[in-house]
């Protein structure tokens, strides 16, 4: 009995090795795509809106934006500032970081200036 169980488990090794050598798959990859596919990628990309992290330090009024803008502006000249208006308020946004890990960097030495300052991640409109 044992010789007829070594014998079974010898053939089916043999037939599983024969069907993986059989069915193996060739690794070459082909990409039937759409011409149209390109142009919706170049649409995409010229949509108006990014993700990126800003950092906000002010909101409130208008002339004190205006002054808070103008001040980050000259201690900060290497970081791009707008101002928003979110009703009722103001809002003084910074930098347009690409990555959380930049925007922690800038942060530490902005909190020096302004304390309140928060990191946080907005749908920016793009200007045109």
């Amino acid at each position: 009995m044992k010789h007829m169980n070594l014998k079974i488990s010898a053939t089916l090794l043999v037939f599983m090795g024969l069907t993986s050598i059989v069915f193996a798959q060739n690794p070459t990859v082909r990409i039937d795509q759409d011409p149209q596919i390109e142009k919706l990628l170049d649409f995409k990309k010229d949509i108006r809106t990014i993700d990126a992290f800003k950092i906000q330090i002010y909101s409130g009024d208008r002339s004190g934006a205006e002054r808070v803008k103008n001040d980050f502006s000259s201690l900060f000249n290497d970081i791009p500032a707008s101002m928003e208006f979110n009703t009722p308020n103001y809002k003084i946004w910074v930098g347009n970081f690409a990555n959380r890990l930049e925007a922690e960097r800038a942060l530490v030495k902005i909190k020096k200036e302004y304390a309140n300052a928060f990191i946080f991640k907005p749908k920016v409109n793009l200007k045109s």
